[in-house]
């Protein structure tokens, strides 16, 4: 599937706590797809209640929420993620009218 070039950001849901049996599935496949979308040139954001999981590594998103997995957390999240980006664009405005 080719890339979508409308969509520069990407929200992974993390599984949150552990469940004896099921965690490691759950963090495998979030970690896969993190790094499937970073490859792709996405920025990754992900949000996860438990940060004990390999897929809160560093390395995996660009940006990690260690917050509860409700409604609310995610849709502060997504408000203040929509917001950073609103201002980068108004700074990279600026620079450009300066130049």
């Amino acid at each position: 599937m080719p890339r979508r070039t409308d969509i520069h950001s990407v929200l992974i849901i993390g599984a949150g706590p552990i469940i004896i049996g099921q965690a490691c599935e759950f963090d495998y496949s979030g970690t896969q797809a993190c790094k499937a979308l970073k490859e792709e040139g996405y920025r990754v954001l992900l949000v996860n209640s438990n940060p004990a999981t390999i897929m809160t590594d560093p390395e995996f998103a660009d940006r990690t929420y260690i917050e509860p997995i409700t409604p609310e957390c995610v849709e502060k999240i997504i408000i203040r993620e929509q917001e950073a980006l609103k201002r980068s664009r108004k700074n990279a405005e600026a620079k450009l009218v300066l130049l």
